[in-house]
């Protein structure tokens, strides 16, 4: 048996790193596929698996290793109820863009729920700012205001001008990084810069709507260095909450998790009670509109799926 770290999926074959860089093809064992799980894909890119060379010389993967984070979102397949995005995550970047494409405030927002309840460290990059207008600078400045003061690190950079790069690698050193956004806002292209070699196809902008075009159909994983790793994930235009109950929802937006203490009520959710103390905020233009417009969206968003359970072991 050999431990390994899942590289890349294709569905029913798996890329896995072994030592330093060997890489072999494994696929799953068949237990695997006849639990009850809530999940398109019992292996994600990210986990650490036990492999074995069977008498076939096949190998199989024997054994998940327990997560110590993962990222989900809802799957399009209406036969399971979620997708694992990636698993051992050290650092989640967004990639967002004011313009071309415009990247809608409520998708940062359920991007950083997500990240909060999954316990994942968030930087979001702000890119193309060597496009921005007056306009989309004065965007720039509401976004990187309403984020920092929520507790999250912002950056802003253009990877085609070599603006912010710099400060961007050193955030990544030593981790295994997630990188994610809407299609089009330059994931492929950072990655590009970072490691040359690998020429990941980028897309045009979509004329008639602005949007970026899929360019990533699956998560793959690649070596930055020895030490840090990239994980390139499929643009996503919708993030859909899963895994939680809207009773939580309050406490994966730091800023309200931080008003709660002065609320007059201990289990407040923010909307009607007496007493509290984010609409308080909001009436002396203290707490960000747009994030509580987004956890109004969120509140009232179908609650029939819940479950983060001990099902992504």
């Amino acid at each position: 048996m050999q431990k390994g770290i899942v590289y890349r999926s294709t569905g029913s074959w798996y890329d896995v790193k072994i030592g330093e860089n060997l890489f072999i093809k494994a696929r799953i064992q068949g237990k695997f596929r006849t639990q009850a799980i809530k999940t398109t894909n019992p292996v994600a890119v990210g986990d650490e698996v036990d492999v074995l060379i069977n008498d076939h010389d096949e190998a199989v993967i024997k054994f998940i290793h327990p997560r110590k984070n993962y990222i989900i979102r809802k799957s399009v397949n209406l036969s399971k109820e979620a997708h694992i995005i990636a698993a051992n995550i050290d650092l989640a970047v967004l990639i967002v863009t004011v313009i071309n494409p415009v990247t809608p405030a409520g998708f940062i927002d359920r991007f950083t729920v997500t990240a909060e309840a999954y316990n994942i460290p968030l930087l979001i990059v702000f890119n193309k700012v060597d496009i921005y207008d007056s306009k989309a600078n004065e965007k720039l400045l509401e976004f990187e205001k309403t984020y920092s003061s929520a507790g999250y690190r912002t950056l802003s950079m253009s990877v085609l001008e070599n603006i912010g790069l710099e400060d961007f690698k050193e955030n990544i050193q030593n981790k295994s990084v997630l990188i994610s956004g809407n299609s089009g806002a330059g994931k492929s292209t950072l990655i590009n810069a970072l490691i040359p070699n690998l020429n990941l196809k980028t897309g045009e902008i979509s004329a008639s709507h602005r949007t970026g075009k899929h360019t990533t159909t699956f998560a793959e994983m690649f070596d930055y260095n020895m030490h840090s790793q990239i994980i390139d994930t499929p643009g996503i235009k919708g993030f859909g909450l899963v895994d939680f109950d809207k009773e939580e929802l309050a406490t994966f937006f730091p800023e309200m998790l931080t008003a709660l203490k002065n609320c007059k009520f201990h289990n407040c959710r923010h909307i009607n009670e007496p007493g509290c103390e984010v609409l308080k905020k909001i009436e002396k233009n203290n707490f960000s509109k747009s994030r509580y417009k987004s956890y109004l969206a969120m509140y009232n968003d179908d609650g029939s799926a819940t479950y983060r359970k001990n099902d992504y072991q």
